[in-house]
């Protein structure tokens, strides 16, 4: 079994490497804070076509809001562009570099995912395809902009929906405790608390060592989802850690799960490149 995944890893970062040079981002202002600038960073098609029509993939990095950046779903981003989807890597605010809060990064991702559906014709993309998707706080990010209908910019077009149609989400932080501090109800960022009928179809990738996000609030996240009348696949992985999707054979099971999901849901078409 090792040398079978260790095989996997090895085509996996032959086929990486290759289209690696093919796909490089662009750097697009999306919001102007007190704090800074924040950018999207966008990954296309090899051959991009601004005729047609494509689905997209927003990736929310991870960090306990405090750090990390757009980079942590580099490789997924060019994974995903390759296979003919518009990939967008997001900076937010963060703690570490930016004095902030998660107040302002749930702010900053729903501004992201408004501006992405605004500009869909400029980006060549169906605004009614924007799967969101993020790891850890990143998934909090994602679950929160597909869930809860606060923290939203009052000074944008609220008119235009910051709300994605799809949730792929690596050990995400589902349910916001008052250890986090920031927030005076906690319930209110908390996307376990606050799921009801329209909730986005959702993927959960997960690890069974995951001290941060423990099995059992998984296990109950897709109790609720499925209550409300909304698809939650889930998938385990045994022994795996926080933080454990950007690791080697896991990395490539994630990729290849997330592509499964996407295409069950008609974002993509074709078999996977990575088996």
């Amino acid at each position: 079994m090792q040398k079978f995944n260790f095989s996997l890893v090895t085509l996996f970062l032959f086929f990486f490497n290759l289209i690696f040079s093919q796909i490089s981002p662009e750097r697009v202002l999306y919001k102007s804070t007190d704090q800074a600038d924040l950018n999207l960073f966008i990954y296309k098609p090899v051959y991009f076509d601004k005729s047609q029509t494509y689905s997209c993939i927003v990736f929310f990095h991870g960090g306990g809001w405090n750090s990390g950046d757009y980079k942590q779903f580099e490789r997924q981003s060019i994974y995903f562009a390759s296979r003919g989807i518009v990939a967008f890597s997001v900076e937010y605010r963060i703690r570490n570099k930016h004095g902030t809060s998660p107040i302002e990064a749930m702010e900053d991702a729903k501004s992201a995912i408004r501006f992405i559906r605004s500009n869909a014709k400029l980006f060549s993309i169906n605004p009614n395809r924007i799967a969101a998707a993020g790891g850890s706080a990143g998934g909090h990010l994602a679950a929160v902009a597909g869930n809860i209908d606060l923290f939203d910019n009052p000074n944008e077009d609220l008119t235009v929906s910051s709300k994605p149609d799809l949730l792929i989400l690596y050990n995400p932080v589902l349910h916001y405790g008052r250890k986090w501090g920031w927030i005076d109800n906690p319930s209110n960022a908390s996307p376990y608390e606050n799921l009801k009928k329209g909730a986005p179809p959702t993927i959960i990738l997960t690890g069974t060592q995951d001290k941060i996000v423990p099995i059992k609030l998984i296990e109950n996240y897709k109790k609720r989802m499925e209550a409300v009348g909304s698809r939650c696949d889930v998938i385990f992985y045994e022994g795996a850690e926080h933080a454990f999707f950007n690791k080697g054979d896991d990395f490539v099971d994630t990729v290849l799960q997330t592509d499964i999901f996407l295409k069950s849901n008609w974002y993509l078409s074709g078999p996977p490149t990575i088996k």
